[in-house]
């Protein structure tokens, strides 16, 4: 429906608006159906009348008993209603934000996309992430942190710490995390359908670790845990180097449901004979680097499973533990037969980035299609995974 104006200015500002956002000949339209009275009527029509004299807008007259009223306005030289109404091409105010948003900064190539997305929202008078050009001040510390992320300067630091070491104020960063990881995802591959907190601890960067928790026949230092034989334990991901192996696990486990974690110990595998580690969903830097440590002290033979939603987020989370240890992950429960035979197709589709050489591929390569099918993990059962030829079984067929 288009907008009608009883204010001469107000009609003349919002044709420059849809002109600098692409339209071609924009047209307004007077409303004289709510003019306060004839003296407001009159001064409107001579507004325009002035603005046509010089050129920048052609009006249209009514018909009939009507012609002597505007019926339509149309804009016809962009440079001219500039000049009437003192107002700046946005595309010249976009180019000298631009220029202070960018004043003194030493910005990685990484970023060139997302600066060119919010130069072309801007030169259209468009916000970009919602922030308008008049937001330059408050939108440049987004800008700092993220290059502080990318040159690596928030390891070792806690959440807060960093926004104020960065940022110059505690709680910048997050006001700016959105904005943040959109800069980001521009240079690193950030799980796709993560909050930006989310995503940002998967970076490292949070505000208290949350704690790793392990199933299976484990001591911790000198406790003897597994004489206690309890469901499940929690440690501080930063502690993993004590966690002792009383026995030569059959299998590791990496899970991202707690729900799913919790069945598994409980159904699948209560004798605990593999190891079960719930990586609390996008698993932080901190587990990252805990799970590293765990690999590295288990039996090379021993095989590494990983069992996710089979989504895009579900197989950036198998990726990135793939990555992450430095040996063979197999998925478990994640196929393409799995997905056909008990997924549905999402509303939202999003595409996860393709990897020939990861032990997914195949998967990656079905989520491409427009009629691909996603699963939750909780829709399954859980299963004991063989470390036969990666074939899963249940437990009672483990135990037969």
């Amino acid at each position: 429906m288009s907008k009608c104006f009883t204010d001469a200015r107000a009609l003349l500002g919002d044709l420059l608006d849809r002109h600098e956002s692409g339209v071609a000949s924009p047209i307004g339209y007077p409303d004289y159906s709510a003019f306060a009275d004839v003296v407001a009527i009159d001064r409107f029509n001579r507004e325009l009348r002035e603005a046509e004299r010089q050129g920048a807008v052609r009006l249209a007259m009514g018909r009939g008993r009507n012609s002597e009223e505007i019926a339509r306005v149309r804009l016809e030289a962009s440079a001219g209603l500039y000049a009437l109404l003192g107002r700046r091409p946005v595309g010249e105010r976009a180019d000298e934000a631009s220029r202070r948003l960018l004043d003194g900064l030493q910005l990685s190539r990484e970023f060139d996309s997302a600066l060119q997305s919010l130069r072309k929202a801007w030169a259209q008078g468009r916000s970009w992430q919602r922030f308008s050009l008049d937001d330059v001040d408050r939108l440049r510390p987004a800008l700092v942190m993220a290059q502080a992320i990318l040159d690596g300067r928030h390891r070792g630091v806690d959440y807060r710490t960093f926004s104020r070491r960065i940022a110059g104020d505690s709680k910048a960063l997050e006001s700016l995390e959105g904005v943040v990881v959109r800069l980001l995802s521009s240079a690193l591959e950030l799980p796709p359908g993560a909050r930006p907190r989310d995503a940002l601890r998967t970076l490292g960067l949070e505000k208290f670790a949350p704690p790793m928790l392990l199933s299976g026949h484990l001591d911790f230092d000198v406790a003897e845990l597994s004489a206690a034989a309890p469901l499940y334990f929690g440690i501080p991901p930063a502690e993993a180097a004590r966690v002792r192996f009383r026995r030569t696990p059959q299998y590791c486990l990496t899970i991202e449901n707690f729900a799913s974690f919790n069945r598994h110990v409980m159904e699948a595998d209560p004798q605990r004979a593999g190891v079960t580690i719930y990586v609390g969903g996008y698993p932080s830097l901190a587990t990252q680097q805990a799970l590293k440590t765990l690999a590295a002290t288990i039996a090379p033979e021993v095989p590494f499973f990983h069992w996710s939603d089979i989504d895009p987020d579900g197989t950036w989370i198998f990726r990135t533990i793939e990555r992450t240890l430095e040996r063979k992950l197999t998925p478990h429960l994640m196929t393409v037969e799995i997905a056909e035979r008990q997924g549905r197709c999402p509303v939202d589709r999003v595409r996860p980035a393709l990897a020939a050489t990861s032990a997914i591929s195949d998967l990656l390569v079905y989520l491409q299609r427009e009629d691909a099918k996603w699963l939750e993990q909780e829709e399954l059962d859980p299963m004991i995974p063989a470390c036969d030829h990666g074939v899963s079984l249940g437990r009672d067929q483990l135990l037969a």
